[in-house]
């Protein structure tokens, strides 16, 4: 019989720039925190699953070994921005199958030793360096999306301008957010051309350092108030792309968000509260139609009506989202889950949602050459 599985603890650092400390500092800190929050003992950690993109072989075992969590089995999960969903993913797998009992999964990342600009693509596909070569980076390939949006549902570019808007303002409000300042729709259109019709802040950070961590378990967690249950877990990989490509179809998503809700069984209309991947704006209003939270072709009326603002029906990105938060890779989809926890739970300081009972991550990851994206993950919760 399938397991109920929980997370007993929830925790992040600070996302931003993060010059006077290292990997290790900063996924100790989250570890430790989301230990303390589940009121877990290192000594009962079962299984650790370290999700990293840019960090090298084996990090998972270099980040844990100061902290004496070493001995239990420990997976280092890559698959692009989609790594922390993918590994709270095979940890959820592992605790409903009765493997473990309680385990640790953490993301981290430190893009800022990157150095700025386009995040690097994979360096093992002839055909993604060929694609590059012509100038096909993710802010490119999002622009088009967004071109192409604007053109079919007859948009105007303010409408990509106010998702950065209503983010930035919710991030705002959020401590742990690398950017807290409200803008407006003029500075949005404003700022730096990046790939038109995308502009600077329309883009999500691409130098952020940061750390999640959740302690998730097949026990009744002890913290007081309402129990956060794992509904549902689905992760998918894009299909080949043959011939003509409708790339405002984002299908990959669709698809994972079909399985989840089945997995689940609640209806999109019972979601109240959203964490989903705006790593630029144009994604946001195609992942409103892919999750089912607006029809197709009605996501620019949904964000018009405010009801993905705080205040309304379904916030979404109540942290802030990529736009604001930051987007280190590999500590996203963590940090999702540890968002939409604190929301269910009454914890999200400053942000709070009024009673949301259901709330939803969603995460793509590798917007590789050929196909949609490399993977795509959604997860459900519950309380």
């Amino acid at each position: 019989m399938s397991k109920e599985v929980y997370i007993a603890g929830a925790a992040m650092t600070a996302f931003g720039r993060h010059a006077d400390l290292g990997m290790q500092d900063l996924a100790q800190r989250a570890v430790i925190d989301a230990l303390k929050d589940a009121g877990v003992p290192k000594s009962q950690v079962q299984a650790i699953y370290a999700s990293n993109v840019y960090g090298g072989m084996v990090l998972g075992q270099v980040l844990m070994r100061d902290m004496g969590i070493t001995g239990p089995a420990l997976y280092n999960v890559e698959n692009a921005c989609a790594s922390g969903a993918t590994a709270v993913h095979l940890a959820c797998q592992a605790l409903k199958l009765g493997l473990h009992e309680t385990v640790v999964v953490f993301g981290v990342e430190q893009l800022t030793k990157l150095g700025g600009g386009t995040i690097p693509l994979q360096r093992n596909d002839y055909k993604t360096e060929l694609y590059a070569a012509q100038g096909m980076t993710l802010p490119t390939v999002y622009a088009m999306r967004g071109t192409r949006y604007l053109h079919e549902r007859d948009e105007s570019p303010e409408i990509l301008a106010q998702v950065a808007v209503k983010n930035r303002s919710h991030g705002a409000r959020n401590p742990l957010a690398q950017q807290r300042t409200e803008v407006s729709l003029e500075e949005v259109l404003g700022s730096r051309p990046i790939a038109e019709p995308l502009t600077l802040l329309q883009c999500c950070p691409s130098a952020v350092d940061g750390a999640a961590a959740l302690v998730l378990t097949t026990r009744l967690p002890l913290r007081p108030g309402p129990a956060v249950r794992v509904l549902a877990s689905a992760v998918q990989s894009g299909h080949q792309e043959l011939g003509c490509d409708d790339i405002l179809d984002a299908e990959i998503t669709a698809r994972t968000a079909r399985l989840a809700y089945e997995q689940a069984g609640v209806d999109p209309k019972d979601v109240g509260v959203v964490e989903l991947h705006d790593a630029f704006t144009i994604a946001e209003l195609l992942y409103y139609e892919a999750l089912q939270l607006a029809w197709p072709g009605e996501g620019a009326a949904l964000l018009r009506s405010g009801e993905t603002a705080l205040g309304g029906r379904v916030p979404v990105n109540p942290s802030g989202g990529l736009l604001a938060k930051g987007h280190p890779l590999g500590a996203t989809g963590v940090a999702q889950m540890v968002e939409v926890a604190w929301q269910l739970q009454g914890r999200a300081d400053g942000r709070q949602i009024e009673g949301p009972k259901i709330g939803l991550t969603q995460c793509t990851g590798g917007g590789i050459a050929g196909v949609d994206h490399a993977a795509s993950a959604v997860h459900i919760l519950g309380v």
